[in-house]
């Protein structure tokens, strides 16, 4: 297993970086959000270790740019923040579990494997691909066709893709989208959907005869023929 380590303490990376080599995994160390931010998008990993607090970068902040940016790779948050509070911040901002410092290595490690397994057992349910008449996602290629014309999508554009063809035939209200694309569990009164949903629908169903994305006026969007 490839993991990304994000920890500012010298001590507290080489304890773990020093745990996991021993397991038989290969680590890259980032010492700051930045640099930790830089490897996670540029790089491939089997599950990402973040500290809470870092420089650069905040933990939290670095987080919700992965999420947001449609990373979905495994990742244990690390903080020293034990109130609940802090602990739902980070798991809703998109962590997958979180390990209150101090702690012992074998909880961090039965930690990991255990979200790794869980994102493996999830990939292998769900299906690579979606379809919706002649539109088609290939997940693990992050590509996009319309008859079989390639689709260069962002990578909101595309995750928002995905979620409408997940939910084809159906209704999809500003809220359900806010929540599932963009981790808001409020209305922050912005226009960010109306303006991805223009461009998604510019690049989906400009030049076709027949639309694929419509408004449901007063109700949300809806995709389908």
């Amino acid at each position: 297993m490839r993991v990304l380590l994000i920890e500012d303490d010298p001590h507290t990376a080489a304890f773990i970086g020093k745990g996991l080599r021993e397991d038989g995994h290969t680590v890259e160390h980032a010492g700051d959000g930045k640099q930790g931010l830089f490897l996670a998008t540029t790089e491939s990993f089997d599950a990402i270790v973040l500290d809470r607090m870092l420089p650069a970068l905040d933990g939290l902040v670095l987080l919700q740019t992965l999420r947001g940016a449609g990373n979905r790779t495994p990742l244990l948050l690390l903080t020293a923040l034990g109130e609940v509070d802090h602990r739902v911040e980070g798991l809703r901002a998109g962590a997958d579990d979180y390990l209150v410092k101090p702690f012992a290595y074998s909880e961090l490690s039965a930690r990991l494997d255990s979200i790794v397994r869980r994102e493996r057992e999830q990939a292998q349910r769900e299906p690579t691909r979606l379809s919706v008449g002649e539109l088609e996602l290939d997940l693990l290629g992050r590509d996009a066709r319309r008859a079989g014309k390639r689709i260069e999508l962002q990578p909101r554009e595309f995750r928002l893709l995905e979620y409408l063809m997940r939910q084809a035939g159906r209704v999809v209200t500003r809220t359900m989208l806010l929540e599932a694309v963009w981790d808001y569990h409020f209305d922050p009164q912005t226009n960010v959907i109306d303006v991805h949903i223009s461009r998604l629908r510019q690049k989906i169903d400009h030049g076709f005869e027949r639309p694929l994305l419509h408004t449901v006026r007063g109700a949300g969007y809806r995709l389908g023929e």
